[in-house]
């Protein structure tokens, strides 16, 4: 099967609530989104991401690609300027991460996407905020309409703002409800679904306005408390499963809802249903973040790929 993957690379900066623990640098962002999928795939499957890259990262960034089990690089292009820039700054455990972005780069054009249309599904993370344009994901969504391919949507930065200094912060949208409409499944973080409507919905009522929109399945991701998954079945009645956590010792959380949403898509495409799919995305999720950040590209795919996708252990 053909994988479609959009989203913007990020060379990720980690830094720790320790004092003296040594700083991480490292591509992260799409990137996460692509380890996962390889880490997930069959015999056969192709995955094509579509991003783009600082020129003087672009050599390496290939060369880590071409080190990732059937990853196709020829949707990878080169950008102005340098890759985007992420400083995550983790306090205590409970407290809220600080997120600053920098060098973010323009949205991806559709032109870079359409050669990539014609495949078994497309998963598009938010990475940035500003990854593709509402516009691009409508030309999308009506380039694959009738061949039903299906489009699973990472909310993930869009609710995100940026400061005069970087640092991100949560804002509603105006017309979340184009962008949500007409997909397959969505995902996000209880922080976004909470910030996400200007009418500032509870989560039961965002779920209420957001699931008629053509959407099957809405997965909110929950950290060290599971997820929530809400589908909606041909009858419009909608049905609600908590999943429950699994037990790890958490040593870097950073791209857990990268990892989540790639496992929950490649399942889907797998033909999992939907409550089988997000659990087996809540225990790689769980695995991820039990490993350390240097070296979670690799270490994820060597774990998915030996442990039980049911419940993996750290």
């Amino acid at each position: 099967m053909e994988i479609t993957v959009v989203g913007h690379l990020c060379k990720d900066r980690i830094l720790g609530p320790a004092e003296g623990t040594p700083e991480t640098v490292q591509f992260g962002g799409i990137m996460y989104s692509v380890a996962a999928l390889a880490a997930m795939a069959r015999t056969g499957d192709t995955i094509h991401p579509v991003f783009g890259v600082g020129a003087q990262d672009l050599d390496e960034v290939k060369e880590l690609l071409r080190s990732l089990p059937q990853i196709d690089p020829s949707g990878i292009f080169p950008v102005k300027g340098t890759t985007n820039e992420v400083t995550l700054i983790y306090g205590q455990p409970g407290a809220p991460r600080v997120e600053c972005s920098s060098h973010i780069a323009d949205p991806i054009l559709l032109a870079r996407i359409k050669p990539y249309l014609d495949t078994g599904g497309i998963l598009v993370n938010m990475v940035s905020g500003s990854d593709i344009t509402l516009e691009t994901l409508d030309h999308i969504r009506m380039n694959t309409r009738d061949a039903r391919i299906p489009i699973h949507f990472d909310f993930h930065s869009l609710t995100l703002g940026i400061d005069p200094h970087a640092k991100r912060f949560r804002r509603p949208l105006t017309d979340w409800r184009r962008w949500c409409f007409m997909l397959h499944s969505v995902q996000m973080s209880e922080d976004e679904a909470s910030g996400l409507s200007a009418e500032r919905y509870d989560e039961q009522a965002l779920v209420n306005q957001l699931m008629p929109l053509m959407v099957q399945a809405m997965v909110i991701t929950r950290g060290d408390r599971g997820a929530t998954l809400i589908t909606q079945d041909v009858h419009k009645r909608l049905t609600r499963h908590d999943i429950p956590p699994v037990e790890v010792e958490s040593v870097d959380p950073t791209g857990c809802g990268d990892v989540f949403g790639a496992a929950y898509f490649s399942s889907i495409l797998a033909g999992m249903d939907h409550l089988e799919a997000a659990t087996r995305a809540n225990a790689v999720a769980a695995l991820h973040a039990s490993l350390p950040a240097r070296g979670k590209l690799y270490s994820i795919i060597e774990r998915v790929q030996t442990a039980p996708p049911g419940a993996p252990q750290p």
